[in-house]
């Protein structure tokens, strides 16, 4: 299995909680209006990665993790079996998407890897609602959803 990656930052205290290692995924069709990374759009750039050299990287920085892009969520069979792995080594996994968990819990293939996160950073960007002051958003309209609480369908927003 391979992931098309943009970037690995080691170390980040910006996309969530304490120090993590971010991982940037290639391809995001939202196309949000003042998006801080459309070059992230693009679903061939980046670098071809497999799962043991992703895997490798968590484990040598020993952080908990957060899967960013793009939109992981275009890719929701691999995010899955990456989050899966990510989890059972002991680290917490937030995402990041421009999906709402409305929408993802109302489709099969992009809750895939739900019972693998933590925490879901959900819906796009919105430029007129941009709040610099939001922690670990952009737009007010995103909200911080609790994974582990999810049961019968229904999410706790921590934000």
């Amino acid at each position: 299995m391979t992931y098309r990656v943009l970037d690995i930052i080691r170390g980040t205290t910006v996309d969530g909680p304490g120090f993590r290692t971010a991982i940037y995924f290639a391809g995001c069709r939202h196309a949000c209006p003042g998006c801080h990374n459309p070059g992230s759009w693009d679903f061939n750039a980046g670098q071809e990665m497999t799962l043991e050299e992703i895997m490798e990287i968590v484990r040598e920085e020993d952080f908990d993790v957060t899967l960013s892009g793009g939109d992981p969520l275009y890719h929701p069979e691999e995010i899955a079996e990456l989050a899966r792995c990510i989890q059972a080594s002991g680290h917490k996994v937030w995402l990041y998407t421009g999906f709402t968990i409305e929408e993802i819990m109302a489709s099969e293939r992009l809750s895939l890897p739900l019972p693998y996160l933590d925490a879901i950073v959900d819906g796009p960007f919105m430029e007129a609602l941009r709040d610099p002051d939001l922690r670990f958003r952009g737009s007010s309209n995103q909200r911080i959803i609790d994974c582990r609480s999810m049961t019968g369908g229904g999410h706790t927003p921590l934000s």
